[in-house]
């Protein structure tokens, strides 16, 4: 049974213990983080698009060959607390080999907290951004 990546269980306990008033400040931080994309990624036929998201939001899972997981988002910077959600993805997810993606829980979101500080609407968006990302690597993998 794998579980989650290291960086990303640090990330969710870093949220999980940080008092509630600072919650969101720490969660936009992360929309500074995501990559910009690759010159020449820009079509956005080989991303899926995540219509939960309030915001155009696109995204592609690439398993690699050595079953390593590339993730690749786009956001718009006027969507700060959705870009926010890849970012943890990003960082939290850097290196990652498909089983441990696969192992991430879906209430992700909630276990950092999440909950609390937004609204539930944005936390469907962030739970749908996920949920796509795991179901693109399982179609890789299986």
């Amino acid at each position: 049974m794998s579980s989650m990546p290291a960086r990303l269980s640090e990330i969710v306990d870093e949220f999980a213990a940080a008092p509630r008033d600072v919650v969101l400040e720490m969660l936009l931080e992360y929309a500074d983080v995501v990559p910009p994309l690759p010159a020449g990624s820009a079509d956005r036929e080989s991303m899926e698009q995540v219509p939960e998201c309030q915001t155009a939001f696109f995204l592609r899972a690439r398993v690699t060959p050595a079953k390593t997981v590339e993730t690749l988002f786009d956001c718009p910077p006027e969507a700060p607390t959705t870009r926010a959600f890849a970012g943890i993805l990003a960082e939290g997810l850097a290196g990652a080999t498909a089983d441990e993606v696969l192992a991430v829980p879906d209430d992700l979101y909630q276990r950092m907290g999440l909950a609390q500080a937004i609204s539930p609407l944005r936390v469907r968006g962030g739970t749908a951004i996920l949920a796509r990302l795991k179901r693109q690597v399982r179609e890789q993998t299986s």
